[in-house]
């Protein structure tokens, strides 16, 4: 076991090419258990090389959670991202970006298995790794291919037992106790972190916190600034600006996931004096918005959408707002110190650093506060790519999904190809931008059968009941109109139809029907 300032993390040796019994998955890794190799260096002029580390890239992939296209360089102009801006302004912006599920879990197992959820069947919060211990995720393919791999924070799932912990080198948790509850990353579980005074903070949360809750849905509150670097996103992101000052003697994959913007809204008091709370500008909304949707849609969203009347009632929707924006510059502030780390580094020509989020969040549109939607304003996300061999200050205008990031890295990196993946390589845009070429994007919903098709113009959605949606996104980009009933639109519909599969598998093993065990520091599912 290493320390990192008194706190734990873990090497561990992966188990590549093997299929693992579901009770074994895990639990085997902590049996080997290695130290770290002595250090050398890399990439600097004048320093040891090895033949690897000349053709392949180090890779720093950034991560957030829940943040939606509000950012600068997807031109929305409340947002301070200046870190985002400079990564932009070094790189390629993909503008028309989705997330390949509706929210975390189902996201972001697609993500790293390179696979969607009509294939696995994680749909919702499944966990992928009892039902699929055969699939080679994103950290496993750097380490079979000779990287050093090193993560921290909400990569995967943030809940326990979802984390992947083959083919890390070193996963840092912050303390003992994350590891004792299967590496929950959801840090307000635990009594380490700070929180604002009162606690909770928020209106909407005074009213309906339940002792106990770490949900903290719609719970929002300052920081004092002196704590920052006590909060869980900031000690993560510290730990690994130290793993980047260190000598590599082998190319390097380092994975850090923030868990901001997703609630709590919790961030320093200094980032929520970056915005006049009292001038932000809340997104377009239209009192009749659910009217032209199916009956059971309608419903659904009506009873949500009483949170945002709650919000409305008590003159807290621009707190909301602002809360938000805070987090996401805070966030934004921690890719600063990892490229400001980069930058004096010896690696800095030889690294591709990119970004993305899970999938968006609504802020009121369509009634409602969240995720789990097949609108826009929860499969729209940022992700940007700068580094070695890519093009500088561009972007590109044609869809792309994140399902697409395993294939590029794939490329990028010379990694084994794994036939089972389902994204494309973006590789072809990175490097030639104009390239670019439009394309029809699935993006599945968190139950067996819905989805959206996205491209350009318009937005698809087909739910598992049967009804649809149609929105024309050049002519309406809040999706206020539905027109999926009028009958001139329905050769639109059956080309888009084409982009989904024809058969879905079926869902994975649910996680209620699953109990997780936890041994010292690692952990494994079996049947209830």
């Amino acid at each position: 076991m290493n320390s990192y300032l008194g706190m734990n993390l873990i090497s561990l040796n992966p188990y590549m090419n093997t299929s693992l019994h579901r009770r074994d998955f895990l639990s085997m890794a902590a049996k080997s258990a290695i130290g770290v190799a002595a250090a050398g260096t890399l990439f600097a002029s004048g320093r040891k090389n090895t033949g690897i580390s000349r053709q392949q890239p180090n890779i720093i992939m950034f991560v957030m959670d829940d943040l939606n296209d509000w950012i600068t360089p997807l031109d929305y102009n409340q947002a301070k991202t200046p870190n985002l801006d400079r990564l932009a302004k070094s790189g390629v912006t993909f503008k028309n970006a989705h997330a390949p599920g509706v929210f975390c879990a189902p996201s972001r197992t697609a993500i790293l298995t390179g696979m969607n959820a009509s294939t696995t069947g994680c749909y919702s919060n499944e966990v992928f790794h009892y039902d699929h211990p055969d699939l080679i995720t994103l950290q496993m393919a750097f380490k079979q291919a000779g990287y050093n791999t090193y993560g921290a924070g909400k990569i995967y799932h943030h809940r326990s037992g979802y984390l992947d912990l083959r083919g890390w080198d070193e996963y840092f948790t912050r303390s003992q106790e994350v590891k004792d509850m299967a590496y929950e990353m959801n840090s307000y579980h635990m009594n380490d972190v700070p929180r604002p005074d009162p606690y909770p903070y928020s209106h909407y949360a005074k009213n309906h916190y339940k002792e106990g809750d770490s949900a903290l849905h719609l719970e929002w509150g300052p920081i004092p600034n002196e704590k920052e670097d006590k909060m869980a996103d900031a000690i993560r992101t510290n730990w690994m600006c130290d793993v980047l000052k260190r000598d590599h003697d082998k190319p390097f994959f380092m994975a850090l996931g923030m868990y901001l913007p997703h609630y709590p809204n919790y961030a320093p008091q200094k980032y929520f004096d970056m915005y006049n709370r009292d001038k932000l500008e809340l997104p377009p909304y239209k009192e009749d918005d659910l009217e032209d949707l199916s009956p059971a849609i309608r419903k659904f969203y009506t009873n949500r959408a009483k949170q945002h009347q709650e919000l409305e009632k008590f003159g807290v929707l621009n707190d909301a707002l602002h809360a938000y924006l805070a987090c996401t510059s805070f966030a934004d502030a921690m890719l600063g110190r990892v490229l400001d780390t980069l930058e004096v580094s010896p690696y800095k020509d030889n690294t591709i650093v990119f970004v993305w989020s899970d999938q968006g969040f609504h802020h009121g549109e369509k009634g409602h506060w969240g995720k789990h939607t097949l609108w826009q304003r929860t499969t729209q996300v940022p992700f940007i790519w700068a580094g070695k061999g890519i093009a500088q200050n561009e972007k590109v205008n044609t869809p792309v999904s994140l399902i697409d990031i395993y294939p590029t890295l794939i490329e990028l990196c010379g990694l084994s190809p794994n036939r089972q993946l389902e994204g494309v390589s973006l590789v072809s845009a990175l490097q030639n931008p104009s390239s670019a070429v439009e394309r029809d994007i699935f993006v599945p919903y968190h139950k067996r059968g819905g989805y959206a098709v996205v491209n350009s113009n318009w937005r698809y959605i087909y739910y598992p009941d049967g009804a649809e949606e149609l929105y024309n996104v050049r002519k309406d980009p809040n999706e206020w109109y539905n027109l999926a009933g009028n009958d001139e639109y329905r050769n639109i519909i059956k080309q888009m139809q084409k982009a989904a599969p024809k058969t879905f598998s079926p869902a994975a093993t649910p996680r209620n029907k699953l109990k997780l065990t936890i041994k010292g520091d690692t952990f494994y599912w079996e049947p209830r």
